[in-house]
């Protein structure tokens, strides 16, 4: 098989704990094993992505690496029966971007396991304003839709103004619920409207009455991103039956809770983790993402940069200031 070079955001361990990120060419012989070789054509940027890039270990642990858990593009090499070359594939989870070189390399070389084709009614640039965020979003309205009918009452999504929030706001929406806002942005809450919440909810009122054992049901249903006392506040105040699909530690991994809202009211607490989610299950919310579940405002929610214009985004995500999705287009030569 032909060595191809090719561009490739790589974070380097220059000392102890200092970390930089710069553009270098890399060879497609330097790729892991696989079944399958990719040129990438789009992939996203998600926190795991910022922290990776920022050096932490708990999510890669060996430098040089190129981050990015979600890859978009067309199969050039193939070893499995699965897939031939010119398929356009998605990669997203598994260790793709951890420890495995990632999406934010115009080449990827991942298992045959880990990919799938790219669904008939989005193309690959869209596949990559879901990725995992979108993928997570939909895992967590999937659970929803197992108890909570859109016609039972309002459902929290917290976080709402980030990847995975504002896909789940989108598609909640575009099912039919009333979707409140849980937002720590203001500034949000014009996209946030026009992807369909009802009412915005301050982070402050998300965590009034943090110290009560139980408070007045209100959410039929919660998508929570953000943990903490966020979490258990939404778990003290679901109605009979309710569930809440937590994905997301951003405030904290910690969650202070007792058991009377599971025993009293019956509510359902469900963990979502997109990264070793099954891929007939992946399949499965995929083709949905592009049919019934596709947002009416899906080019709203992302912006779109090039390699160069990645470094900024990563730091602007570690700050907490990007609201929706990073779309990163590689420019092939």
């Amino acid at each position: 098989m032909e060595n191809k070079t090719y561009n490739a955001l790589v974070v380097e361990e220059n000392e102890t704990n200092h970390f930089t990120r710069k553009i270098k060419v890399k060879s497609t012989d330097e790729l892991p094993a696989g079944d399958l070789l990719i040129r990438v054509h789009y992939s996203s940027l998600n926190y795991k992505d910022a922290l990776s890039a920022s050096g932490n270990k708990g999510v890669t642990r060996n430098y040089p690496h190129t981050p990015g858990i979600d890859a978009s593009g067309v199969v050039e090499h193939s070893a499995s029966e699965k897939f031939k070359p010119g398929d356009e594939v998605i990669v997203t989870s598994y260790d793709l971007g951890m420890n495995t070189s990632g999406g934010f390399g115009e080449y990827i070389r991942v298992p045959a396991d880990w990919a799938l084709k790219l669904p008939a009614g989005i193309t690959l640039k869209e596949s990559m304003m879901f990725g995992t965020a979108g993928l997570t979003a939909g895992m967590a309205v999937d659970q929803i839709l197992t108890k909570v009918m859109p016609n039972q009452g309002e459902v929290l999504v917290t976080g709402a103004s980030g990847g995975v929030g504002s896909m789940a706001v989108a598609i909640l929406a575009r099912l039919g619920y009333q979707v409140a806002a849980g937002t720590g942005k203001p500034e949000a809450g014009e996209i946030l409207k026009k992807l369909g919440t009802t009412q915005l909810i301050s982070r402050e009122e998300l965590t009034t009455g943090k110290e009560r054992p139980m408070l007045k049901p209100r959410w039929s249903a919660v998508v929570d991103t953000v943990g903490g006392d966020i979490l258990a506040n939404a778990i003290k105040s679901t109605n009979l039956n309710g569930v809440i699909a937590c994905c997301g530690n951003v405030a904290s991994p910690d969650l202070n809770i007792n058991v009377y809202p599971f025993i009293l009211r019956g509510v359902s607490l469900v963990g979502i983790d997109s990264q070793n989610y099954l891929m007939p299950n992946r399949e499965k919310i995929w083709s949905l993402l592009s049919t019934d579940w596709k947002p009416a405002f899906l080019t709203e929610l992302f912006q779109e940069v090039n390699l160069e214009g990645l470094n900024e985004k990563i730091e602007l995500m570690l700050q907490g200031k990007i609201t929706g999705r990073v779309v990163l287009k590689h420019n092939h030569k």
